[in-house]
């Protein structure tokens, strides 16, 4: 049985956005699940988009990801060079055999004589004008130093097809295809001439790419044909869109990977995410590892529907990343964070990083949650009315310089002393006893001002420590008077 070898070749024009992502993520579950192998290669022939850097990021985007590649430009498998600048010669090559074989010729048609075939709805569509030059002519101009492309012949009859592995049967009409350049003046091939060179040289078995490509894929075709070479096995993706009108796209200011770790997602949530854009297991199982996806992917899962990217569904996901990671790695990550809050350096971070964890959906929200203990201000009184607990204003009033009262004697200052505290002080409330909870509600207003907290009352005492929570239940009481 052939060896299974998918590729992904992006284009070092910027930032990994998530459709391309995918694409990749696919190729490389598809070699994996089958045995085979996945190959990194650099598509950099439009020079005129090249940028500086983005070959790292492609590196630092697969690594990452947790994607390792078993051939590309800085792990030659026999199949080299990797990046289709330094092949520049292979496709003169190639294209000037083509040409002998029918299946393409010279063009010399200037840039106003193109301009002049736009019809009234201004469609531009090339007429094959110098497909009659006889080889002595073709000689004679390019001799002469006139300047040239070499566009592909297609058929003005017959059909092109093939079976596509998640869309089935696709048909094109050869009266349909244009002729379309494969080397550009400057001696550069087009995008889709260098694909089929390199992928056939490449070995590449499984060519695996968006739904873009599906309706012109039947003319890369006639180029394997017009040299004899076999054709490798598609796999078109459905699109990833915004909404439902609109496709996701880096053009429009999508998110890109960078943005997603920077904003404070897990890479193996986002890689997890991704998967699921387009793909479906066969239980209900939403969550896996790169591993279990490699052992797990399968074309038969693949769906030919458009997905629309959930932020919030990756964002409910990464939360589920986050709590199974070990307290210590969550600390790790959280640190960053917490230095860029205003809690930097003020507060012990082994103690609120385990209050955070468990309420954290991305590492970037953590300032946002974090920064009330040193936002202390004068609050709403009203926060201090809770229905459930029976607590408004006036209690707070009453039990605010009791609890002081009660703290202040504390001498080993711990969570649990502080619960102690307030539970005697509740048994023996004048008038009969009532419940901890409703003085517990008033200490977290009085000391935090927020109705929500990451922990519970005696979680911020502990966090604040005696001084700061004393001090804090001074000023409550005088905002209240």
């Amino acid at each position: 049985m052939k060896e299974v070898r998918t590729r992904f070749a992006p284009s070092p024009t910027g930032f990994m956005h998530i459709g391309n992502l995918r694409t990749a993520l696919y190729a490389y579950l598809f070699a994996r699940a089958n045995g085979g192998k996945f190959i990194l290669r650099i598509e950099d022939t439009d020079r005129e988009r090249y940028v500086e850097g983005a070959v790292d990021i492609i590196y630092s985007t697969l690594r990452k990801a947790g994607m390792s590649h078993d051939e590309g430009p800085d792990r030659d498998g026999g199949y080299g060079p990797y990046v289709q600048s330094e092949r520049k010669p292979l496709y003169m090559e190639y294209a000037k055999k083509l040409v002998e074989l029918g299946g393409a010729y010279y063009c010399f048609c200037t840039k106003e004589r193109l301009e002049s075939l736009t019809d009234e709805n201004g469609n531009r569509r090339y007429d094959k004008h110098c497909l009659s030059l006889s080889k002595e002519e073709v000689e004679a101009r390019i001799n002469a130093g006139e300047p040239f492309v070499i566009r592909q012949n297609v058929p003005t009859e017959g059909v092109s097809e093939y079976d596509d592995l998640v869309y089935g049967h696709i048909s094109v009409p050869c009266a349909d295809l244009e002729d379309n350049i494969l080397i550009k003046s400057d001696g550069m091939p087009t995008y889709n001439f260098a694909n089929v060179i390199d992928d056939h040289l490449m070995n590449i078995t499984h060519v695996i790419r968006g739904t873009e490509y599906l309706s012109s894929t039947p003319k890369y075709n006639l180029v394997y044909d017009s040299f004899g070479w076999e054709r490798p096995e598609y796999m078109h993706l459905p699109p990833i869109m915004k909404d439902k009108e609109r496709k996701l796209s880096k053009r429009y200011g999508d998110a890109n990977f960078e943005d997603f770790l920077a904003k404070g997602y897990l890479p193996e949530a986002i890689i997890n995410y991704i998967a699921l854009l387009g793909w479906s297991p066969k239980d209900n199982n939403e969550k896996f590892t790169i591993k279990e996806l490699e052992e797990r992917f399968s074309v038969v899962g693949i769906n030919k529907s458009s997905s629309i990217f959930d932020e919030a569904k990756m964002r409910w996901l990464n939360g589920e990343y986050i709590r199974e990671l070990s307290p210590d790695k969550f600390l790790e990550l959280a640190t960053p964070y917490l230095d860029q809050s205003k809690v930097k350096g003020l507060y012990d971070y082994s103690l609120l990083a385990p209050l955070l964890q468990p309420r954290v959906e991305i590492l970037s929200e953590i300032p946002s949650i974090v920064n009330f203990l040193e936002e202390y201000g004068e609050f709403d009184p009203a926060l201090y009315e809770h229905k459930k607990m029976k607590t408004d204003i006036e209690f707070a009033k009453t039990c605010l310089p009791k609890i002081l009262e009660a703290l202040q004697s504390i001498t080993d200052w711990t969570g649990e002393n502080v619960h102690e505290a307030l539970s005697a002080l509740a048994e023996n409330w004048e008038g009969g006893a009532i419940k901890i909870g409703k003085l517990m509600w008033c200490l977290r207003i009085a000391i935090t001002g927020q109705a929500v907290t990451p922990g519970g009352s005696t979680d911020m005492t502990n966090l604040l420590g005696k001084d700061r929570t004393i001090d804090r239940l001074n000023k409550a009481i005088g905002f209240l008077a």
